[in-house]
């Protein structure tokens, strides 16, 4: 390879006069930064539409507010429930509540139903056919801010808990009394911020004190464990208002579930690149006084490496900029732009705090030449003391793959397609609801919505038809249909009397796969019926949750489709620059693929059979392949680097059981503190989190303890030299080496 160009870059950034400048210039631009932009946390949307307007069901909710206005408002179901079945004291509250509502209106409350005013006998009429449920609406303002709506849920449990005489939120809906749950679009709305407020806040705490943990078992040093953090937390300092500023202007949208993933990868990319460094830092101070010459000889072995990993990632992310789904692709530049800076701050703060600090950073474990010791010795009149050198677990590992590369490509590939064998088997759901907890109260008034009366109640299927002013008994022909439960009325457009709404109740669950498999059914069937009257079979718009959890899965699909071998193709081409391998480019990105279609597998096995989650979210497969693929090769490359920088000064085989003696601790350390970031996810309330979290934990073990020291290594061995065809060391004349057969 040829030099890079940090050869002269830790007198920069550490020299003895210029490393407080460079950190008197982060905490400045800190400052700055943030005393002149919002913070990221200001600026969430999580209003932001994820499909595009070119899918169905957006086309047909353009015309449904345009031709269809719906004046009431955004609702708010109140569902109410008794076992034994609801009585005249229930009756009593209901009423109640709603005639302290008419009286006193909560904030951006728009329209309230009558049941103040209605009689009992009216009253009951609404209620589900056993007796122990009803369902009764508040619409509020559709531009009702998120706090206001929270607020105005907190006053009406105070209401409904002074009138009833208890708490019937607090019960579990296996207890006995009456059980009251908010649900519909406000509730599901309300639960959710309210879950990814919490989810940060926790997520940061147990982020940050993992990270610390870890760090301190790793150097046993209290200070050694607080620098990276400070370098994550410098950097933050930088990435919030510059997200925030993005955010204000309209150029970014960013949500709560994007700022929550990015804190998980800042962290632990972070710390990963922070350790890079440190374990060269460390190494050179054994053998050289001068700090200063240290960092310096560190930086030059290392920053080659780490600048092509975050590049690699920053790159890799970003091609989520190419999805349709408004999810991933808001991702795309938080992603990059917190491993960007991340990157600059490893190569240009980190050093600087290393070298102000200098040996006194590792302390109580300080790193001295062998001079220093015997100075130290002399200077205490005591002997010296030799450490007996030993075989490391490292070690044992670089001559395993050298000696035995056949056998462990053959456990490694069996293992691991092993595992990929459990991929075609995953279920895949995208309900929203399900990606939340059981006990969350919106999704338990759905629940008593769907087993008291019908699921489809909550979430029809809208259907607009161009009649082209022709009679047709289209109500008629839909109920005929064995997969629906309910048609409502025809409503005639606004302006285009030529237009009419249905809603459709299905008899599946709107929100479940049974109920997305009904909806070619249904385009088939309607199409069928306006052929039948000499209409248009394309004059038809099909709206609604069902619809638009469909259109997310032909979505997501698409985005796969596209993201996945562009992010390939362009890791690829890095690798290529970097190593001038082909062969290496090829088995390099052939592996970490083998390692996420196993991590998928084994992430199905903890989740469905250990964790028994019957379907994961459709998103999973394309946030743990960017996540995957991106990170796991920045392990290959620092171990790669390490391998083709001894080629030059050794034989084959001492280059790779070198490269990976000498990468081993550092990698394994770092893929634990990331593995162990991302697991932080499996303790949020948020299953799409929980699932992301644990298939991309385990993805990165199965990289860090399997791919990177034993599988690459050993490909890399029974290659030979063709390992860095055509590259320069591909010339390189063969020293005889000694190479099991199979």
């Amino acid at each position: 390879m040829k030099r890079h160009p940090f050869n002269s870059w830790g007198k920069m950034v550490g020299g003895q006069k210029t490393r407080w400048l460079t950190i008197i210039l982060w905490v400045l631009l800190t400052l700055f930064l943030s005393i002149s932009f919002p913070s990221v946390n200001e600026v969430e949307d999580n209003k932001a539409d994820n499909l595009p307007k070119s899918s169905m069901s957006q086309k047909a909710d353009e015309i449904i507010k345009k031709e269809f206005p719906n004046d009431s408002g955004n609702p708010l179901l109140i569902v109410w429930h008794r076992d034994n079945g609801l009585n005249d004291h229930d009756y009593q509250t209901v009423q109640s509540l709603y005639k302290e509502l008419r009286a006193n209106t909560l904030d951006k409350q728009k329209s309230l139903p009558p049941f103040d005013t209605l009689p009992k006998p009216a009253l009951t009429q609404s209620v589900s056919k056993d007796g122990t449920t009803l369902i009764t609406p508040i619409f509020f303002d559709e531009k009702a801010e998120d706090e206001t709506l929270q607020n105005n849920l907190k006053k009406l449990k105070s209401i409904v808990n002074r009138t009833s005489g208890e708490d019937p939120f607090v019960n579990k809906l296996d207890d006995p009394g009456l059980h009251v749950r908010f649900s519909g679009p406000v509730g599901i709305q309300t639960d959710a911020v309210s879950l990814f407020s919490q989810a940060d806040i926790k997520l940061l705490i147990s982020t940050v004190l993992l990270v610390l943990v870890f760090l301190i078992l790793l150097y046993r040093s209290p200070i050694m464990a607080i620098v990276p953090l400070i370098v994550v937390g410098f950097s933050y300092g930088v990435i919030s208002p510059l997200l925030g500023i993005l955010g204000e202007k309209g150029i970014i949208t960013v949500d709560s579930q994007a700022v929550s993933i990015m804190t998980v990868l800042l962290f632990g990319a972070g710390t990963d690149y922070c350790l890079f460094l440190i374990s060269r830092y460390r190494e050179y101070l054994l053998i050289e006084e001068s700090k200063f010459k240290s960092l310096q000889l560190a930086i030059k072995d290392s920053s080659g490496a780490i600048s092509m990993s975050a590049l690699t990632v920053v790159l890799g992310l970003a091609t989520l900029l190419l999805a349709d789904y408004g999810a991933f692709h808001r991702f795309a530049i938080p992603f990059s732009l917190a491993v960007f800076i991340m990157g600059i701050a490893s190569i240009t703060l980190l050093p600087a705090i290393l070298v102000i600090l200098g040996r006194i950073s590792f302390f109580p474990f300080i790193p001295r030449t062998t001079e220093m010791e015997i100075k130290r010795a002399n200077k205490k009149g005591q002997p010296l003391k030799t450490k007996k050198s030993k075989v490391t677990l490292n070690q044992k590992i670089g001559t395993l793959v050298t000696r035995k590369p056949w056998k462990v490509i053959l456990v490694s590939v069996v293992l691991l397609g092993g595992l990929t064998f459990f991929v075609p088997k995953i279920q895949y759901t995208y309900d929203l609801l399900a990606s939340f907890p059981k006990d969350m109260p919106s999704r338990e008034g759905f629940e008593l919505i769907s087993d008291h009366y019908s699921s489809g109640l909550l979430a029809p299927v809208k259907i607009v038809v161009d009649t082209e002013n022709k009679s047709i008994p289209l109500k008629k022909e839909l109920e005929k249909l064995s997969f629906i439960k309910n048609v409502s009325d025809p409503q005639v457009g606004k302006n285009k009397q030529n237009l009419q709404l249905y809603e459709v109740s299905l008899t599946d669950n709107p929100y479940s796969n049974k109920g997305m498999e009904r909806i070619p059914q249904l385009e088939k069937q309607l199409k069928s019926m306006l052929t039948k009257y000499n209409i248009s079979s394309q004059n038809y718009w099909l709206g609604g949750e069902t619809i638009t959890n469909l259109d997310t899965k032909n979505t997501t699909e698409r985005d796969q489709k596209v993201i996945i071998p562009v992010m390939i193709g362009l890791i690829s081409l890095l690798l290529l620059f970097y190593l001038r391998s082909i062969t290496a480019m090829v088995y390099l990105v052939l592996t970490v693929i083998l390692s996420y279609f196993s991590a998928l597998g084994a992430g199905w096995l903890i989740l469905h059979y250990g964790l028994n989650v019957p379907a994961i979210q459709g998103s999973i497969p394309l946030y743990s392949f960017v996540f995957l693929v991106a990170l796991g090769e920045d392990y290959n490359i620092f171990m790669v680097s390490e391998i083709w920088k001894n080629k030059k000064e050794q034989n084959h085989i001492d280059a790779i059981a070198n490269g990976v003696s000498k990468t081993g601790s550092v990698i394994s350390s770092a893929g634990l503190i990331l593995a162990g970031t991302f697991l932080v996810l499996a303790t949020l309330p948020i299953q799409v989190l929980v699932q992301f979290g644990i298939v991309t934990c385990v993805g990165v073990l199965i990289d860090t303890f399997i791919v990177r020291p034993l599988l690459v290594p050993a490909i890399t061995t029974v290659l030979g030299r063709f390992a860095f065809w055509p590259g320069e060391l591909w010339k390189k004349k063969e020293d005889s080496q000694v190479v099991e057969k199979m």
